[in-house]
């Protein structure tokens, strides 16, 4: 994927982060279809009425800005702590204690003192940012205001006054999202796309693309769909770049006569007729071995690597499965 993403800053992390090893970026499904985060780097003041489909949105900013794409890494976090414990049998809750350093290193941030800086900047945009919106979530339909966060509080500071330990508690919309795993796994790589419009557009290809073999879109309605305030001219640029650099992670872009985009998988889930069966006992093992891990994911990521080297014929899937997975966790 070249230069064009940021660097892996702690390749060698323990991501015994929120007390939950090694848990899956997991996004809202709600929050991946609408655009209801600023793609600019500067304060965003500006008010967003958005109508899709249906769905209803008004995005109003505080007078720190509209909470931003990159703002969004807070969220992912908590909501891959949340989706992890409930996978590993633990009891949740709305409000999270988080150690502001983990949270910097499960998203791929620098631990400078700006850093935490930038991090307490973060947090006042999610909770100024309120939202007027009538999407569901879970089974839920209603029109409502809130804010991406209800609350934050640094819980414990160092000598010299940087963060330790915040406590967050999540917006009812985003908790009833959770609840229901209206969620998405993402790849990690997402931390290291550099541009809003980079994660914006492998949101949308991850939710809307998936494992099918492809998913075309107009770009005047991808347009709509980012957020994205460029004249289409702009906006069709910068598409063009991010074609050109080809590192989006999962997924290749490619535009089409028309004005329209395909989007495709880099690696399609192996679902030939040969390819290994796993019991529902080996998956459940599989949870034991990796607590908090999304099992279909890492199912598929070995499925992948099987027909990578070389399609072996299995006598047992399951076991070849489980050592597979217990040599996995052991370099992580």
């Amino acid at each position: 994927m070249g230069d064009a993403l940021l660097p892996d800053r702690h390749p060698t992390a323990d991501f015994f982060v929120c007390d939950i090893l090694d848990a899956w970026p997991k996004d809202d499904l709600a929050s991946m279809e609408h655009p209801l985060f600023s793609l600019s780097t500067r304060p965003d003041r500006s008010v967003l009425s958005y109508v899709h489909n249906g769905a209803e949105i008004q995005v109003v900013p505080s007078v720190k800005g509209r909470a931003t794409m990159h703002d969004k890494d807070i969220l992912i976090y908590c909501i891959s702590q949340i989706v992890a414990a409930m996978n590993a049998g633990r009891a949740v809750a709305r409000t999270l204690q988080l150690t502001a350093h983990d949270l910097l290193v499960a998203t791929n941030r620098e631990t400078s003192g700006d850093a935490y800086r930038r991090l307490r900047e973060a947090f006042e945009r999610l909770a100024g940012t309120r939202i007027t919106t009538n999407i569901i979530t879970g089974d839920t339909e209603t029109t409502t205001g809130f804010g991406l966060i209800e609350s934050w509080e640094i819980v414990r500071r160092t000598r010299g006054g940087r963060m330790v330990s915040v406590s967050v508690t999540l917006s009812d919309w985003i908790w009833r999202a959770v609840l229901s795993k209206s969620v998405l796994t993402l790849s990690r790589d997402y931390f290291r796309l550099r541009k809003p419009l980079e994660r914006r557009i492998y949101e949308l290809a991850r939710k809307h693309c998936g494992r099918q073999p492809e998913w075309c879109i107009s770009v005047a309605v991808l347009a709509k769909k980012s957020g994205s305030t460029s004249p289409r001219r702009v906006f069709r640029a910068m598409l063009r770049e991010m074609i050109a650099r080809d590192h989006l992670p999962g997924y290749h872009l490619e535009e089409l006569p028309g004005d329209l985009l395909r989007v495709t998988p880099r690696r399609t889930v192996i679902e030939a007729p040969d390819a290994p069966v796993l019991s529902a006992d080996a998956l459940e093992q599989g949870r034991t071995l990796m607590p908090g891990a999304d099992i279909y994911a890492l199912e598929a990521e070995w499925r992948a690597w099987w027909a990578a080297t070389g399609r072996t014929r299995l006598r047992s899937p399951d076991r070849a499965f489980l050592g597979w997975l217990d040599k996995r966790r052991n370099v992580l």
